[in-house]
């Protein structure tokens, strides 16, 4: 069991370029209601892409801002939680130990993890730094979301409380490996290290067929096996005046 450290939510604002975001997430000083899709008062500023029922409550772990504060300097939004526009921060839980599928009890709501986090070019301007995006899709360190099974009050200091973990054999940082081409964590699933050709088409086809995962990722992996390639990332990761 973990507790939250930060429960937080953004209202959606100007970012810069016209952009309206709810990335920037302030702490909740108490208890928030946690619908089907997402925390009352929470924001996003486009729909197509963050928020809704597979996305509804973002999970980033505290662990990680060290590395960042190195990677980006001093950045104001690195000073406290809420930096990538999570609404729950923890010590405790990474993605090498939490697992597709695993179904938390978390105050009186239950949520299952339903997908990792795939970064968009907004970080750029929220770090200010053209590569954010990039950085964060390649070091693996990217978060997660929750699907809510059961709505209900989660405040913070709550408990995340397992469960039920129906994929042992998928933490978080097997399945982000397989969907960015990383390098493997020893232990998880095959041998460590980054797969080959033949290696990453199994994986593909093994994530396509894990039902808690969220279809639009397991769609995505269908349709690489259709393909046999990855398709672009670039107008997700690169700013788009760049283009």
């Amino acid at each position: 069991m973990h507790a939250i450290t930060a429960l937080l939510t953004g209202k959606a604002v100007a970012l810069g370029q016209g952009v309206s975001t709810g990335i920037a997430k302030l702490p909740a000083g108490g208890p928030l209601w946690l619908a089907a899709d997402g925390l009352r008062g929470d924001e996003q500023g486009d729909r197509q892409y963050h928020g809704g029922p597979e996305k509804a409550l973002h999970h980033y772990a505290l662990e990680h801002y060290p590395h960042w504060r190195g990677r980006f300097g001093a950045a104001a939004p690195l000073q406290g939680p809420g930096a990538f526009g999570e609404n729950i921060a923890t010590l405790g839980m990474t993605e090498r130990d939490v697992h597709v599928g695993d179904v938390y009890r978390v105050g009186t709501a239950l949520v299952q993890v339903s997908q990792g986090r795939q970064p968009c070019w907004k970080l750029n301007l929220r770090f200010g730094q053209p590569d954010a995006a990039r950085a964060v899709q390649d070091s693996g360190l990217t978060g997660w979301y929750y699907r809510v099974l059961r709505p209900g009050w989660i405040a913070p200091a709550d408990l995340l409380e397992l469960q039920e973990r129906p994929l042992p054999d998928w933490p978080l940082a097997r399945l982000i490996a397989a969907l960015f081409l990383l390098p493997r964590p020893a232990g998880e699933g095959a041998a460590a290290g980054r797969p080959g050709a033949a290696a990453w088409r199994a994986e593909w086809q093994a994530a396509a067929a894990l039902a808690p995962l969220a279809e639009n990722w397991r769609a995505n992996f269908r349709l690489r096996l259709e393909r046999g390639g990855v398709e672009d990332w670039g107008r997700r990761l690169d700013t788009p005046n760049t283009f």
